[in-house]
Parts: C-alpha cells; sequence; structure tokens
C-alpha cells in the first residue's frame, strides 16, 4: 500500500466557488504556509503556497467562510494537475478543513 497524506495549515489569499458539468460544487483556495522547522540543527524559514481543492456537500457548511485572511488545517491527499498551458503542480485535495480563526 502507498501512503499518500498531507497535513498543511496557512492562511487564504484567494478564494472561488463553481459546480462542475457533473453538478459538483468545488471550492478552491490558494494556502500560503509560513513557518520555521529545524533541518540539520539549523532552523529553517519555510514559506509555500498551494492550491486547494474542496469538493462535494461534506465541504458546503464551511466554504462560505473560507475567504482571504482566513487560517484554517487541510488534511487530505496531493495530486498533479496539469493547467491549460501544460504546466503541472501538486495541488492538495481536501478531505478534512478546520478553521483556526
Amino acid at each position: 500500500m502507498t501512503t499518500n497524506h498531507l497535513v498543511l495549515s496557512g492562511t487564504i489569499t484567494r478564494s472561488r466557488r463553481f459546480t462542475s458539468p457533473a453538478g459538483i460544487d468545488h471550492c478552491v483556495v490558494m494556502l500560503e504556509h509560513k513557518s520555521q522547522r529545524f533541518e540539520a540543527e539549523l532552523l529553517r524559514n519555510v514559506y509555500c503556497q498551494m492550491q486547494v481543492v474542496m469538493s462535494g456537500e461534506r465541504f458546503e457548511n464551511v466554504t462560505d467562510k473560507l475567504k482571504a485572511g482566513v487560517d484554517i488545517e487541510v488534511t487530505g491527499f496531493i495530486a498533479l494537475q496539469q493547467s491549460r498551458n501544460g504546466q503541472n503542480r501538486l495541488v492538495l485535495h481536501a478531505e478534512n478543513v478546520e478553521l483556526k480563526t
């Protein structure tokens, strides 16, 4: 069995909602993460931005609150997504979202 599990917290920098042609509601946010971690006994500043996708009815009660400036913690899995211009990026597909503010 393979493992694909990620927990990431941060601040939403942008958010959008849409319904797919199949009728599934989606909320897509850009999550900005900043922290400090030890690596090789040295403190390192860590920064990343990752797109988070929340799909389906299970997120309906929280999507109204997901606006720029809101802190959240997301648990889910990562998958490769190819944009229209052919560039690849990793996207976090949420299985659970917790508001932190």
